[in-house]
């Protein structure tokens, strides 16, 4: 997908809360909007070089959006919406191979006490998707999530759990928006609740993919499918 609006270089001073952040733009300090409420402590470092969206709007707090960080040379993207939007598009599109011809698509559909990102059906086989941003890649290339506690994302995997009982496919796709991943793993070390929950859902037929991100500073695309470890 392309990335619209006005792109700009700018360098990342701090974090001011879990939202907004301070950048400094062709050598002027602004705030931005941080559309992650992730850690991403070894990304958003001190002078980390950023990609943001000047935006147009007296009604915002913020006249700009970080959308990207570089990490060392490669670029990563930190909008948690995007994997939402990119696995619509695939599926749409009938470009993943899991769901051949589930190409009628649903946002943010309520099952249980849950509403997920997607749901997806052809003739009478339905399936609920969740979508999970990931960017942050361990020394060794292995990708992980999450980098924060996520009781919502665990209550929504182990839900999946119930939509298989119901007759229906559940899945969770790990969208690792950065190239440099070799294999994902759940990250036990900052919440072994979450990853109780995926090895119980894996176990339970629950399916996980996770696949690598192509990033640009005016495109992203679903690249390549890389292994899960679940322990």
């Amino acid at each position: 997908m392309n990335i619209e609006g006005n792109l700009k270089k700018a360098r990342f001073i701090k974090r001011i809360n879990r939202f907004i952040g301070e950048i400094s733009v062709d050598g002027e300090i602004h705030k931005t909007h941080i559309a992650n409420t992730g850690r991403m402590k070894e990304l958003l470092t001190e002078n980390a070089r950023v990609i943001v969206r000047h935006v147009e709007n007296e009604k915002r707090k913020t006249a700009y959006d970080l959308l990207m960080v570089y990490k060392g040379d490669s670029l990563v993207s930190i909008d948690s919406k995007l994997p939402n939007i990119l696995l619509e598009k695939a599926f749409l599109n009938n470009h993943i191979h899991a769901f051949r011809d589930y190409t009628a698509v649903k946002k943010e559909v309520t099952f249980g006490k849950s509403r997920f990102d997607l749901f997806i059906h052809r003739d009478r086989h339905a399936a609920f998707i969740e979508a999970k941003c990931v960017t942050y890649v361990r020394e060794d290339q292995v990708a992980s999530f999450p980098d924060a506690p996520t009781e919502r994302g665990r209550k929504h995997v182990l839900e999946l759990i119930e939509v298989l009982r119901e007759g229906m496919r559940g899945a969770v796709y790990f969208i690792v928006q950065r190239e440099d991943a070799i294999a994902f793993t759940p990250n036990r070390t900052m919440d072994p609740l979450f990853a109780d929950a995926v090895e119980a859902a894996y176990q339970a037929g629950v399916e996980f993919y996770a696949f690598t991100c192509k990033v640009a500073p005016e495109e992203i695309l679903i690249y390549k499918e890389i292994p899960i470890f679940f322990s």
